[in-house]
């Protein structure tokens, strides 16, 4: 569980502090161009969190273009962070299991990498041993 932690990278941290920034600002996005269907800063905000997180609008539609802008921007922001903040997750686990893949992997090789040393060592012995056979062969005969 430690190594999973230590290998866990700053970019779904960093994905919700950008998004957070975005809502912030279009929180006052709302509270300045949507004035009759939003009433404060703090309801601008709960607009721009409901649409960031796709749950979609919290009461009316927008009704001016800016507010409708900033809507589109707001969804497609949501939809992008959650892909990316999945992604990010899913690659913890991805690097985690290809690690103990790898090890396994070196651990094998190694075994058959001092399996064929092994046999080419027996190979060389059985070599010697018949060229000593037939020089021996050949010294009887001559």
């Amino acid at each position: 569980m430690r190594s999973f932690l230590g290998s866990f990278r700053p970019r779904p941290i960093m994905f919700v502090s950008v998004a957070a920034v975005v809502v912030l600002l279009a929180g006052g996005g709302f509270a300045a161009f949507e004035s009759e269907q939003v009433s404060s800063y703090g309801e601008g905000v709960w607009w721009a969190l409901s649409l960031m997180s796709t749950v979609g609008f919290v009461g009316e539609a927008p009704e001016s273009t800016a507010g409708r802008l900033v809507s589109s921007i707001l969804m497609i922001s949501g939809f992008a962070l959650m892909a990316l903040v999945t992604a990010s997750i899913a690659s913890l686990f991805v690097r985690e299991e290809e690690s103990t893949g790898e090890a396994t992997e070196r651990e094998f090789e190694d075994r058959a990498l001092a399996l064929l040393d092994h046999l080419v060592e027996r190979i060389d012995r059985v070599e010697t041993r018949l060229d000593d056979f037939a020089d021996s062969g050949s010294k009887d005969r001559g």
